[in-house]
């Protein structure tokens, strides 16, 4: 009994994280509705508040996959309640993405929910692990851009359709930059376990430096403009126009004025 007990509390949703999704919710409302004195605000309240709810659904499709494969740890470590608090670096997993979301517009992989390796049996299930986190942010930006490659756009107010647009974006550099074969990131972990012991072992001295490489060759300009360009692409074949995307992300940095031909008012 007391372990059936324990077991439904390890997987009880956090009410930080129903706070969160509330917050999303209230602020989705008040854009679809044109209910806030100031759109901007609402669309960056809005795309903060559910790109943090996607960061916590990255994570918990890591821990829930890592269940299945025979973790059972990851309950008794409150990875299967989204709680982001829980995570084993609160600061890396949510703050330094949001930040870089503010400061970049980009959607930074974030950090971690710590996996007993040990116990995940089979290469299959180790790659599967590490790549339930992107397909999660593969999954909310389908859900995202629906209306668009769907084609049912009509009734959808257009500073609602900025946000998602924008939020799609974030989902998209996000999954890219997570499958990476770069070591630190998850699309390493999907071919690690099918990497020679010996190729493992020459790979793993460089492995904490490699997420911030990633990022340093983003400020090459041919690295730059190929990963956007890639992004682009996809953003297109998902019905997106880049000018909506613009324009979300010009409403969301609500510390400068939105260009003309981006204001809903």
């Amino acid at each position: 009994m007391t372990t059936a007990t324990t077991r439904h509390h390890e997987r009880r949703i956090s009410p930080v994280f129903l706070v969160i999704l509330a917050v999303m919710a209230v602020t989705g409302w008040a854009v679809w509705t044109d209910f806030a004195a100031s759109p901007g605000l609402a669309v960056f309240l809005f795309v903060t508040s559910a790109w943090v709810v996607s960061l916590c659904l990255h994570e918990y499709a890591h821990a829930r996959a890592a269940l299945y494969g025979g973790d059972i740890t990851v309950g008794a470590k409150g990875y299967l309640t989204l709680n982001p608090l829980a995570y084993t670096h609160a600061v890396l997993s949510v703050v330094l993405p949001v930040l870089f979301v503010i400061m970049g517009g980009i959607g930074l992989p974030g950090g971690a929910v710590f996996i007993e390796q040990g116990r995940i049996r089979g290469r299959w299930k180790h790659s599967l692990v590490s790549a339930a986190g992107p397909l999660a942010n593969v999954l909310f930006a389908l859900v995202c851009t629906a209306p668009f490659w769907l084609g049912a756009l009509d009734g959808v107010p257009v500073a609602f359709r900025y946000a998602l647009a924008f939020l799609a974006f974030l989902q998209v550099t996000a999954a890219l930059l997570n499958l990476l074969p770069v070591p630190g990131l998850d699309g390493y972990g999907v071919v690690e376990p099918w990497l020679s012991y010996g190729v493992k072992r020459q790979i793993e001295p460089y492995a904490p430096y490699g997420f911030f490489l990633v990022i340093a060759l983003l400020f090459v300009p041919a690295v730059n403009a190929a990963f956007f360009d890639a992004v682009d692409a996809l953003m297109r074949s998902l019905g997106v126009p880049e000018p909506t995307r613009y324009c979300g992300s010009q409403l969301f940095r609500i510390w400068q004025e939105a260009p003309e031909s981006c204001r809903v008012r």
